[in-house]
């Protein structure tokens, strides 16, 4: 059993390099919604590659809580947690990215070919989050704050991004043809993950609603919004993480 948290953490890693070579083999097609034609960065290849950047977080949620329950730590477990993470919430995203922008420079007229420069920025993301990573792995452990956004929830984001690109919510998955608005995210991201912004964690302990009150309401309000925002959810989901996490005060606690 001591080594269950371990397992989970690897399969943590095998869905990451899933991830990757689904995205790696989606294309991008064509697709219409009311009369508009809009490039698509990716087939089902793509939204396969998502799918298992989700599980991916699932495993990477359980090998922690089951660390806690079996009383069971250790560096290398610490450093394999950290390194599954880069791969599956940094290096799979990244590719995420780098399909996107790709599609993007390939819908312009007379387009031909991509320079490797126009979408390196893609990889950024990998790069900020292994910085972030290896900040945490070496700050003072704390229950209640994290100092910028954990290297997952960037993860996720992103991995939202080829479900926006193909339903078109609002009109969000044309405006994400544009390689700028791609690059003004990628910058974003990367921002937040060294930041010093203090977010909440969802470690509770002595649990009351009072102390964990922006814990409580952000998962309500991202179920609640489910099945109204469908694949805009997860985004929200993540400004909404922000937004409580500045108005929350840990001296509540």
């Amino acid at each position: 059993m001591k080594h269950l948290p371990n397992i989970l953490t690897l399969a943590n890693l095998f869905c990451g390099c899933i991830a990757i070579a689904f995205i790696l083999n989606s294309q991008p097609f064509v697709n219409e919604i009311n009369g508009e034609q809009y490039w698509v960065s990716g087939t089902s290849q793509a939204y396969y590659g998502s799918l298992f950047i989700f599980i991916a977080a699932i495993f990477d949620l359980f090998d922690g809580m089951v660390a806690r329950w079996l009383g069971v730590h250790s560096p290398i477990g610490k450093d394999l947690d950290s390194l599954a993470d880069v791969v599956s919430f940094g290096v799979a995203p990244s590719m995420i990215l780098f399909k996107m922008i790709w599609a993007a420079y390939m819908a312009k007229p007379h387009a031909i070919d991509v320079s490797m420069i126009a979408v390196a920025p893609a990889f950024l993301l990998a790069c900020f989050g292994a910085l972030r990573l290896a900040r945490f792995n070496n700050a003072p452990s704390t229950t209640s704050q994290f100092t910028g956004v954990p290297i997952p929830a960037i993860g996720l984001v992103v991995a939202s991004f080829p479900l926006i690109n193909l339903y078109n919510p609002l009109g969000i998955g044309m405006m994400m043809q544009n390689e700028w608005i791609l690059y003004g995210i990628i910058a974003v991201l990367c921002w937040l993950m060294v930041s010093k912004l203090r977010l909440f964690t969802l470690k509770f302990h002595a649990f009351s609603v009072k102390k964990y009150w922006a814990q409580l309401a952000w998962i309500l309000l991202t179920l609640v919004s489910l099945p109204f925002l469908k694949s805009l959810s997860i985004p929200f989901s993540f400004l909404l993480y922000i937004i409580l996490s500045i108005a929350y005060k840990p001296s509540q606690q």
